[in-house]
């Protein structure tokens, strides 16, 4: 992010906070809850936005040297994703040309051959189908047409980018805009290694686990002994990239750049909280030497259920911290200690799963059941967003607007 603009995010963020005031969208709306529980709309959403819509699979380091490769289905499309000899960046079906099945389950690895188990058909990370067992048996077969069906994917700015569809479009500049793009790039997220991951499935639609990510206004209630001990919540800065946008958020020590030559601040140290929403299903939250990737995805046929998956980077600098601090024994990182360290500014993989048990699944998430179940109950027709909960007006006029529906009920 370039200087200026983190120097006028901090600028209205500081207002805020002494000022008592929060963001201010100047309007209310009112939203069906159809939206959590249609089964017609979820099956729109799954067929729009995961099925035929490009998928940030994760950052570079999630493929970090030739031979790597991780797999996925939480989009409808098995995935086989390589990093070949070269280092290019290779997306497959993960489906054996001859019945179908995966040639490989493992979440990830380093593999430079795939065989499938049922046959034993072998491929090469570059998806090249290489040897078919006695073939002789199985007659003549042109090996050369049938490698594994390769999908859309670009590696760019460290996001590994992949389209379910092998006929999709994947068009980066369009997909995000030249503005939200060269921001993310400044980031050097390619840097960054993978550091840990934690799933998290529950009973609540995938756009209530993305609502959890929209406000600040509960984290002084809801958060008040967890993530409220370093966030006080009740400001935000807000812009819009489109589909997509950036969330920021105070932290307590926001303060002590008053005073700081200009060209000194940095939003990402002991200032703020920093995330980006990227349409339909993302969250990244990006700090000093880290990133947090949060993919949330719909069970479907079941718009009560949803799978969010978390995954963890940091700078070799920011291990290596964490790494001296735990020899040290100054590194203690349990439910108790992990907001201390947290605001002390030692990342750690033990600390964001922590937080993301303590605060979202055990917190945010079982509010959402809660929500879940009351939208169930056919009584409840609405809920509404307030003045001060902007990025929760411009997540459902989007998704609304994608699929067709109906817009936002102004209120006032």
């Amino acid at each position: 992010m370039k200087q200026e603009q983190q120097v006028a995010i901090l600028k209205e963020l500081m207002q805020q906070v002494d000022t008592g005031r929060n963001i201010d969208a100047g309007v209310q709306y009112r939203m069906p809850t159809s939206a959590y529980v249609c089964k017609d709309i979820a099956a729109k959403e799954w067929d729009q936005f995961f099925r035929h819509h490009p998928q940030l699979i994760g950052l570079s380091s999630d493929l970090p040297e030739p031979g790597s490769f991780m797999t996925m289905d939480d989009f409808g499309t098995p995935l086989l994703a390589t990093r070949d000899k070269e280092g290019h960046f290779n997306a497959f079906l993960n489906a054996c040309r001859h019945r179908g099945v995966r040639v490989s389950e493992q979440p990830r690895g380093r593999r430079n051959v795939f065989t499938c188990p049922f046959h034993n058909w072998s491929y090469a990370n570059t998806g090249d189908l290489m040897a078919i067992p006695d073939e002789s048996h199985f007659g003549d077969f042109d090996k050369s047409c049938h490698g594994l069906i390769r999908l859309p994917a670009i590696e760019r700015d460290g996001l590994l980018w992949v389209h379910p569809q092998p006929d999709g479009a994947l068009d980066l500049d369009a997909l995000l805009g030249a503005e939200l793009s060269d921001e993310l790039a400044s980031y050097s997220l390619g840097d960054l290694v993978h550091g840990g991951d934690k799933t998290i499935t529950m009973d609540l639609n995938w756009k209530l686990a993305n609502d959890t990510f929209g406000e600040t206004y509960h984290f002084g209630k809801l958060h008040k002994n967890t993530l409220g001990k370093i966030f006080p919540g009740n400001n935000l800065h807000l812009r819009e990239f489109g589909k997509h946008h950036r969330f920021v958020t105070a932290s307590p020590n926001l303060s002590q750049y008053k005073g700081v030559p200009e060209s000194e601040w940095n939003i990402h140290i002991g200032a703020a909280f920093v995330l980006y929403y990227l349409f339909p299903n993302v969250t990244l939250i990006v700090g000093n030497g880290t990133c947090t990737l949060v993919r949330m995805f719909p069970e479907p046929g079941n718009p009560g259920r949803s799978t969010s998956r978390i995954y963890a980077y940091y700078s070799r600098q920011a291990m290596q911290a964490a790494e001296d601090a735990r020899a040290e024994g100054s590194l203690q990182v349990d439910s108790e200690s992990v907001y201390d360290v947290e605001r002390r500014g030692i990342p750690t993989v033990e600390g964001t799963m922590e937080v993301f048990s303590s605060t979202i699944e055990k917190e945010d998430y079982r509010m959402g059941e809660l929500q879940q179940k009351s939208a169930e109950s056919g009584l409840l027709e609405y809920v509404v967003f307030g003045r001060n909960e902007p990025p929760l007006h411009h997540f459902h006029r989007t998704f609304r607007e994608e699929l067709g529906l109906s817009p936002l009920e102004r209120i006032s």
